[in-house]
């Protein structure tokens, strides 16, 4: 028996002279003193790599984000374009010059109507001075009748004069001037940013197209050129049923308010035209408020007309001349263009509400046709029909029901 020492445990053996001492640890086992595995300072210099890349570029994305909301809308505009200037170009014109008297015929319809439109805003404004007196006799008069008490104009006057409300907004206008320049000078470049890249887009289109299909091979190039007729298809027909719906609307309230006595009838009806139909949601509402402003300075119930008028031609255009001129250019359901235009708001603002509709239904048509669909079979729940046994309706199972209570003589049944 081995021997044992006071705490119980046995006595180690020394091993006899000639044996082997038993073997160490394994090399290359982690050890205290282990030293750091090879491929660790390379995985952290490529995860620092990528965390720096990953930052430039969200800073570079967010940098550049105003340039290509530019380009996206002057890529769009360069689409809506091309079919006139296909059209112009196929009978002899090139293209340069076709895109340039597209461009020209558009600055020159868009700087017409600004003219007319702030002369006509200028000259009511000065008719709102001019008559402000008079405003502020009739409303001093009404509330001296019916409250029984002793205002004047001269003393309103310099009350509102002499009121802080007016010192603090009077200042407040002095600061801001330099603000509204800079925004002013902002909207002229972006405006002119946008010009040129859809110039150059409808100008150099082939070329495009051509210098993107030679870096796919040939079965993506016929994918690529068809989404791109597509999306000219959609995005041309768009704009030109909305430009025939904003015709048919301006002639519409300009022989209302033509009727009505209202100044600047044509200048009012080509500014409904277009606000309702190139700002999508609310532009009827903001389109109807200029006119029912101008009609309320000639008659408060010219207003009322007005604004009964918009309310009925709004249902009108949207429940019998909309499906029918859209139909065949932008097919798409009610429900998809409110829902589009509302993700496109919430994504880049009023751009894209504008963009939301053609880009939509260019990307329906284009799945559309890859899509592979099946015929639907004669079922009356296709319909909505609920499907059912004769017998079964509500009336005939209550009846069923009160006949098998107890007590109750049950018909006899033909043998």
């Amino acid at each position: 028996m081995a021997s044992t020492d006071d705490s119980g445990q046995a006595a180690q053996h020394t091993s006899p002279i000639g044996t082997t001492p038993p073997a160490g640890p394994p090399a290359g086992a982690a050890g205290p003193n282990a030293g750091m595995p090879r491929w660790l300072p390379r995985a952290m210099v490529l995860a620092l790599a990528l965390i720096a890349a990953f930052q430039l570029g969200s800073w570079v994305f967010h940098e550049l984000t105003g340039l290509l909301i530019n380009i996206l809308i002057a890529f769009f505009l360069a689409l809506a374009i091309e079919p006139a200037v296909s059209w112009m170009a196929s009978r002899g014109m090139r293209r340069g010059l076709a895109t340039g008297l597209v461009f020209l015929t558009v600055m020159i319809v868009a700087a017409g109507f600004v003219t007319l439109l702030g002369s006509m805003l200028a000259g009511q404004i000065i008719k709102i001075v001019e008559d402000f007196p008079n405003y502020l006799d009739s409303v001093i008069n009404w509330i001296n009748t019916h409250f029984n008490t002793d205002l004047k104009r001269v003393d309103v006057q310099e009350g509102l004069l002499r009121s802080d409300w007016l010192r603090n907004y009077v200042r407040n206008s002095a600061t801001g001037v330099l603000d509204v320049s800079a925004q002013v000078l902002g909207g002229l470049f972006q405006l002119l940013t946008i010009t040129l890249f859809s110039f150059y887009f409808a100008a150099d289109g082939p070329r495009l197209r051509r210098a993107i299909c030679s870096v796919l091979p040939p079965a993506k190039q016929a994918e690529v050129l068809r989404a791109w007729e597509i999306a000219v298809n959609k995005t041309g027909g768009y704009l030109y049923s909305r430009g025939l719906m904003a015709l048919v609307s301006g002639v519409a309230h300009y022989i209302l308010l033509e009727f009505l006595g209202v100044p600047y009838a044509p200048v009012l009806a080509v500014w409904v035209g277009l606000v309702s139909q190139f700002i999508p949601t609310i532009g009827t509402y903001l389109a109807g408020a200029l006119p029912m402003l101008i009609a309320f300075t000639v008659d408060p119930w010219y207003a009322l007309w007005v604004l009964i008028f918009v309310v009925i031609y709004q249902q009108f255009e949207n429940y019998v001349l909309q499906p029918k001129l859209t139909s065949k250019t932008v097919d798409i359901h009610p429900a998809v263009a409110f829902g589009s235009v509302v993700a496109g708001t919430a994504l880049l603002g009023a751009v894209g509400a504008l963009i939301a509709i053609p880009a939509v239904a260019t990307l329906q048509a284009f799945l559309g046709a890859y899509v592979k669909r099946y015929a639907v079979t004669d079922d009356p729940r296709v319909h909505g029909h609920r499907r059912g046994t004769s017998g079964s309706g509500l009336f005939t199972r209550a009846r069923m029901q009160w006949a098998r209570r107890p007590g109750v003589k049950q018909p006899e049944e033909d043998s």
